[in-house]
């Protein structure tokens, strides 16, 4: 007993009309759920079981797919929970643990669309040493770099903040993100250093290196025949539109989130929903009907086209 008195649980008041619109909330939110599950899980099938599709480029999107069903894996079972009960908490090691799992899997999403930069650089702008450069193993240990990597850097975040004192026990959201940062009675330099470092490191610096890659694959293209063109329009229009989706809501996520303002419930309740629904459905979406192969092979999937 003198345990569970110890636990310290955090109030989630990020809600708005929640007994009025419970059931609603509720029928919405796994209706989403189910729908990024199988939309993402469709097109990670048809790159596996399609022998065409087993080159880098697929199998850095299944990973970026898979990716997107773990980071709402990591959200929607908690609030399908919390709108049908009647206090939404989560005990303070759970919350902690929610928020390095949802910052891991987002920066991880920044070091894969960098890996699939570097990808599309190499195959558009040094395709004859393409085969040489993105082998098979060479693809393994960037897919599991941009996973292992956020997860190491994270993880001394996630000792630190786990028996720290706590002066406030409500968070101003619907998850456990940086918000949790405000719970605490005082942040040290040292942490907050650090934080910032890790930002730097896995997110901007990725974003960064995507830019140089697409602009040297834009001078290389502009320069190049038409074929290299719309090769080049083909696999980077998708993968570009997916950074810019993502970096906006991100930057919301630390800049509205982390620093202090009277930003109202209804509009963090709104983007917050965006960050959560848009973005994960967004990418199976893209990918589907964005890029040619996956595209024909889902049409066909879809319709049951045999292939002549």
């Amino acid at each position: 007993m003198k345990a569970e008195l110890n636990v310290t649980y955090i109030t989630l008041d990020g809600y708005i009309g929640l007994q009025e619109y419970r059931y609603l909330y509720f029928t919405i939110m796994l209706i989403v759920y189910i729908l990024i599950i199988c939309c993402n899980a469709t097109i990670v099938f048809l790159i596996v079981t399609h022998r065409n599709l087993h080159e880098p480029m697929y199998i850095f999107i299944a990973a970026l797919l898979i990716n997107s069903v773990l980071y709402s894996t990591n959200i929607y079972p908690k609030i399908l929970f919390d709108v049908l009960s009647e206090k939404q908490v989560i005990t303070y090691p759970l919350c902690i643990f929610q928020g390095f799992s949802y910052y891991t899997l987002a920066y991880s999403e920044f070091l894969l669309l960098a890996v699939m930069s570097y990808d599309r650089y190499v195959s558009i702008c040094k395709p004859l040493q393409y085969p040489t450069i993105m082998r098979k193993i060479t693809v393994k240990v960037l897919v599991i770099f941009s996973w292992l990597v956020p997860a190491c850097e994270l993880s001394v975040t996630l000792a630190l903040n786990v028996n720290i004192k706590l002066c406030n026990v409500v968070v101003k959201g619907i998850f456990c993100n940086n918000s949790v940062y405000k719970l605490q009675c005082a942040i040290s330099v040292a942490m907050s250093t650090y934080g910032v470092v890790v930002l730097l490191n896995i997110s901007l610096l990725p974003v960064l290196f995507i830019l140089f890659t697409y602009t040297r694959i834009l001078i290389i293209s502009y320069r190049s025949r038409g074929e290299v063109r719309k090769k080049a329009a083909q696999t980077c229009l998708p993968h570009l539109l997916v950074l810019i989706s993502f970096t906006c809501f991100f930057i919301y996520d630390i800049v509205v989130v982390r620093v202090e303002s009277n930003f109202p419930k209804l509009a963090r309740l709104i983007m917050t929903l965006q960050v959560t629904v848009y973005h994960p459905l967004l990418n199976p979406i893209i990918y589907g009907l964005k890029m040619k192969e996956i595209s024909k092979h889902l049409k066909r999937l879809l319709f049951q086209i045999k292939p002549h």
